[in-house]
Formats: structure tokens, sequence, C-alpha cells
């Protein structure tokens, strides 16, 4: 497995556990109101089910944000090596790692870093459609591409 392919599955699988994250704090608030409902009535019971409720959207939508960015992923191969900067692409550019795909934390893949940017960022704007060599600056930082992957 090439490095490029290590880094590829290690945001697959760090999207895949967020996703099951969500999925049971939602399952247990979705438990949590219907014991809730069972037991007392009043101002604080409804309150508390509100509270839930809207607990609840928050997580469904931080939800949908992971599983979209599980599907960028998903449509990524990274088998390919393209000339000029793509999705998908491993670029590295002033001894820094861009995986451009979404935005996802930071990770370390066989101690190297390697922070992973969406093509809508300012930085991954920049570097889409360039190559090897090409120069740039963004916020008084200038950045030169040395490699793609």
């Amino acid at each position: 497995m090439t490095f490029k392919q290590k880094i590829h599955q290690h945001y697959l699988q760090l999207v895949q556990d967020r996703i099951d994250v969500f999925r049971d704090m939602i399952a247990a608030l979705t438990e949590d109101s219907k014991n809730d409902a069972k037991g007392s009535a009043g101002d604080k019971h409804e309150t508390a089910l509100s509270m839930m409720h809207i607990e609840q959207e928050k997580l469904n939508h931080k939800l949908k944000e992971v599983l979209a960015q599980k599907a960028i992923l998903e449509k990524i191969d990274s088998t390919t090596i393209a000339k000029t900067i793509i999705v998908g692409s491993l670029v590295k550019a002033n001894g820094i790692y861009l995986y451009l795909s979404a935005a996802l934390p930071k990770i370390a893949v066989e101690g190297i870093n390697v922070i992973a940017l969406s093509p809508q960022s300012p930085l991954g704007n920049k570097l889409m459609g360039n190559e090897v060599g090409f120069q740039f600056e963004i916020n008084g930082t200038k950045y030169l591409i040395e490699s793609i992957e």
C-alpha cells in the first residue's frame, strides 16, 4: 500500500468512526426520550424533551456533514496519480503534506503529518490544476509545490 493509499484509508476510517459515534449518540438520545416520555409529566418534562430534540437535530446535522465527507472520500481513487493537482492528490508544498479531499482533521501516517483540505478552501483553490514547481502566496506565506502523488 502506498503512502497516499494509507492516508486515504486512515481518513476513511476516521470518518466512519465519527459516523458511528454520531449514530450511537442519536440512538441514545432517542432511547432517553422514549424512557423520559414514560416518566414524569409537567414543565420540567417538556423542557427536557425539547432539549433532547434540539440536541438530536444538532447531531443529525453533524452526521449529514460527516456523511458528505465520506461520500467525497469514496469517490476518490487513491491509486490515481495526475501531473496536475486534482481532488485526491497528495501534494507536498513547503515540506507540508496536503491531501485534497475534504476539510478533515490533521493526521499522522508513518510519523508524517498530513492535512486534508477541501478544494474549495483558499489554499485548496490555489493548488487545484497546478503542477510541481508552481509558486504562489496566501496570507503572506509563499508556497512551492514540491511533489504531487
